[in-house]
C-alpha cells in the first residue's frame, strides 16, 4: 500500500507543473494518478483487476436474494436525492474549526453555491459547496474521516 505523504507529494507535484496524468512504477509497485473532474487528482495502485460492472448483490454487500434486497432499499431511499460528492481525497470536515458550529445540520435548507463542509487535502482547506437547493437529508460522514475521490458526502432533497 503507498504510504499517503508519497500521495500527498505526487499530487502537489502534478498540480505545481499542471500535470493531467502521472505513472510512476518500482518494483513493488505501480501508480497511476490522473487529474479528474474539475481537475481533482485521483490515484490508483496496481496491480488492480475492476470488473467493468458490478452486480447488484455485490455493490450491496451480500449474495444472492438478500443482497439484492439490500440493494433495492437502498436505491429507494435515495430516489429523489442529489449527493454532494468529494471532488477529492482528504479529510471531511463539518465546521471551519473545533469552536464554531457546523455548516449544515439535517434539515438545513440549502442554496445551490452554500458551503457545506471542507475537505482537506495536502495542508489546504477546500470549500465543498451544494450544487444544488434543497434541504439536507443524511449527513454520510463523520468530521475528521477521510473521504475519497467521488465519495457521498451529503444527500440533499431538492
Amino acid at each position: 500500500m503507498i504510504d499517503i505523504r508519497k500521495l500527498k507529494e505526487l499530487v502537489k507535484l502534478m498540480v505545481e507543473n499542471d500535470l493531467s496524468e502521472l505513472n510512476l512504477q518500482d518494483q513493488a509497485e505501480t501508480v497511476q494518478v490522473k487529474r479528474g473532474l474539475g481537475g481533482a487528482p485521483v490515484a490508483s495502485t496496481a496491480p488492480v483487476a475492476m470488473p467493468s460492472a458490478v452486480p447488484v448483490a455485490a455493490a450491496a454487500g451480500g449474495a444472492g436474494a438478500a443482497g439484492a434486497a439490500m440493494a433495492a432499499a437502498a436505491a429507494d431511499s435515495d430516489a429523489g436525492l442529489v449527493a454532494v460528492l468529494s471532488p477529492m481525497v482528504g479529510t471531511f470536515y463539518a465546521a471551519p474549526n473545533p469552536d464554531t458550529p457546523v455548516f449544515v445540520n439535517v434539515g438545513t435548507k440549502v442554496s445551490a453555491g452554500t458551503t457545506v463542509c471542507l475537505v482537506e487535502a495536502m495542508k489546504v482547506f477546500n470549500e465543498i459547496k451544494a450544487e444544488s437547493s434543497g434541504t439536507v437529508e443524511r449527513i454520510l460522514v463523520q468530521s475528521g474521516q477521510s473521504v475519497e475521490y467521488g465519495q457521498k458526502l451529503f444527500m440533499i432533497r431538492p
